[in-house]
């Protein structure tokens, strides 16, 4: 069941996939059809799911569960995933890669493998107070709080 994704209670566990490069506003369009109909169907053992989601920056697909309806079976997660595989394949982008850092430069997103960030923390590129995003967030509370932090608030902070 697609509900919207701010009504989706704090407690409602994420899924954040980023993507390699921005989306373009007509792949942004399609890629909203799809997800709305992907989420209309997504089902755990038969009952349906009640699930939102959000692009933000044109650039990350977050999908959100209330799991005190109906949690998420290993069947469920794996058709999700085979859903964003399926956007992966269709539109030409990455988005299961966790070996990747994305960044804040001024408005710009960067997206670096994590190596390059590595070496950029070590030549002081990038610095602790760097606007990185956690991908690593479990619920939508985290994801509200803690996403879009300072590299010293987040895993980041191992490499500064």
């Amino acid at each position: 069941m697609l509900v919207e994704f701010e009504k989706l209670p704090e407690t409602s566990r994420v899924w954040i996939y980023q993507a390699n490069r921005s989306f373009t506003d007509s792949e942004l369009t399609e890629i909203q059809s799809e997800l709305n109909e992907f989420i209309k169907e997504w089902t755990a053992h038969g009952s349906s799911l009640s699930a939102g989601y959000e692009i933000r920056y044109k650039r990350f697909i977050i999908i959100g569960l209330d799991q005190s309806q109906t949690s998420a079976s290993g069947c469920s997660i794996d058709t999700s995933v085979r859903f964003i595989q399926h956007l992966e394949k269709k539109y030409d982008v990455e988005l299961l890669d966790k070996m990747n850092v994305s960044y804040k430069q001024g408005e710009y997103i960067a997206y670096k493998p994590l190596i390059d960030f590595k070496k950029m923390a070590k030549q002081k590129a990038v610095s602790k107070n760097t606007i990185v995003f956690n991908n690593l967030v479990n619920n939508k509370q985290e994801y509200e709080d803690h996403w879009e932090v300072p590299a010293a608030e987040s895993w980041h902070s191992r490499f500064m």
